[in-house]
């Protein structure tokens, strides 16, 4: 019985811009997405009988077809014809509806083990195209590292990679929901738009400095309005060194950007020992280049 090992890494929104509200009711946006070292662990093997098999470590997600990375495996198996099963077991530590591409980075990982596990052959960008039916962060989530993404999502650029630094990662305990934010969200009315072209030229010059203090988030018009214990969270962050803190995607999730370790941590243990955060994550990122 064939088995193989997988991590699933989350993403972080480095800046974030709405466009436009599209006629179908999509929105354009322009974004910086970068990979950190946190991530889910997914262990998948080959069955004899055919089907899929869920299991994971958090009794209120899904174990069927309403779990993304039932979705994937089901996407590549019914096109390649396999007729063998996969059992999927999936231990999530990624904070779930926060941001971080948590369920897409599964599928994206599923889809790479699936391909592997059954030798379909299928190059990165081919995985990529198929990724974007299951969602629009999974193309990103398979090829990873730091990109500007485009359109609702799905046009992607490679971007020079960040410089390494420390990445402080604080979800409070409340639910936002991204519906809820972008149907609140009056692009039109957007005047104060993150400089996403002078973050990527900070990227291009190595400058981490300058490239966290052009991040921005225009989501955060609506969601710290309405939870105002992420702007609680972002200044502890501040307060303790971090060169900028944003909120990560739609919410809740915000993480802090540190050129000091030390200060990091210590702002680490203020979150984890007070009562504003019920998760919280020190950690760095990843790029492609450095494995």
């Amino acid at each position: 019985m064939r088995e193989m090992k997988l991590k699933a890494l989350a993403k972080i929104n480095l800046g974030l811009d709405v466009v436009r509200k599209r006629e179908d009711g999509y929105h354009e946006v322009r974004m910086i997405m970068q990979t950190i070292h946190l991530y889910d662990q997914i262990r998948i093997h080959e069955l004899q009988k055919p089907g899929i098999k869920v299991k994971t470590n958090l009794y209120y997600l899904p174990v069927n077809e309403d779990n993304l990375v039932y979705k994937a495996a089901k996407l590549l198996m019914d096109e390649f014809g396999i007729k063998k099963g996969l059992s999927i077991n999936l231990k999530k530590f990624i904070p779930v509806a926060a941001g971080m591409a948590g369920g897409s980075s599964d599928a994206a990982a599923v889809m790479v083990g699936v391909n592997r596990l059954f030798k379909l052959g299928l190059t990165r960008e081919e995985l990529m195209e198929r990724g974007v039916k299951i969602g629009a962060d999974v193309p990103y989530c398979i090829m990873r590292g730091t990109a500007l993404a485009e359109g609702i999502g799905e046009k992607l650029t490679i971007l020079p990679p960040m410089p390494a630094c420390h990445i402080l990662i604080a979800k409070p305990g409340v639910h936002v929901s991204t519906k809820f934010v972008y149907t609140t969200l009056d692009a039109g009315e957007i005047t104060d738009h993150p400089d996403i072209d002078g973050q990527i030229r900070a990227l291009e010059e190595g400058d981490l400095k300058k490239a966290a203090a052009l991040m921005g988030n225009v989501l955060e018009t609506v969601t710290v309005p309405e939870y105002p214990i992420i702007a609680d969270i972002k200044n502890i962050m501040l307060e303790h060194g971090a060169l900028n803190a944003m909120m990560s995607g739609s919410g809740p999730t915000v993480f802090g950007i540190f050129d000091d370790k030390k200060a990091a941590k210590k702002a680490y243990d203020v979150l984890y020992q007070g009562d504003l955060a019920k998760q919280v994550y020190l950690t760095g990122i990843f790029n492609n280049s450095v494995k």
